[in-house]
């Protein structure tokens, strides 16, 4: 009597198993971002690999980690950028992006940071174009003293706190990983 109910049960759970798989798999991006390029490398432990971005406009890295965890580094003023020398960073566990405005100068630098956390990791890297248009409200030129490269940092102050959390939670993370570790 308890077979039909289990084999029901698992058939069922294994349904949604596939299912969820599927739309994990099926990545959702904006109808305005064209892919141009898929980069997948491994990294070891505190290393750098770098690449360099030529296309103009504006692009968009989304960055997984598929085992550890690689950080993100852009910069317009070198090709060689670090996690002292950087303009843009996505520093999460997971799935990092960013948004590389139109205004940076080519080439961009890209710096793959491999996190100490791990011995090694693998990731994969989505270059997109992003064909939407900015509004400025008082138009492009208030935003700009004329120099393309005169932005120290390429976001708002608002976003300072939300890199700070993000650090934040780097960190925290990264303790209960070591914790867990050293438990089990």
């Amino acid at each position: 009597m308890a077979a039909p109910w289990t084999s029901a049960l698992l058939l069922l759970l294994t349904s949604q198993a596939a299912s969820w798989v599927t739309s994990f798999e099926e990545e959702e991006v904006p109808e305005e971002w064209i892919l141009l390029h898929v980069v997948q490398g491994h990294i070891g432990a505190g290393n750098y690999s770098y690449l360099r971005l030529n296309h103009e406009g504006k692009i968009v890295l989304k960055m997984q980690s598929v085992k550890g965890d690689a950080d993100l580094y852009v910069s317009a003023s070198t090709l060689h950028p670090s996690f002292d020398d950087y303009e843009l960073q996505a520093v999460t566990c997971g799935q990092d992006i960013v948004f590389i405005p139109a205004h940076f100068q080519r080439p961009v630098g890209i710096g793959v940071y491999g996190h100490p956390s791990h011995h090694e990791s693998e990731f994969e890297i989505k270059v997109y174009y992003d064909r939407t248009t900015e509004q400025y409200p008082f138009g492009e030129a208030a935003y700009s003293d004329g120099t393309e490269t005169s932005h120290k940092h390429a976001y708002a102050p608002e976003d300072a706190s939300q890199e700070d959390e993000s650090i934040l939670w780097t960190i925290l993370i990264s303790i209960l990983k070591l914790v867990l570790e050293i438990l089990f």
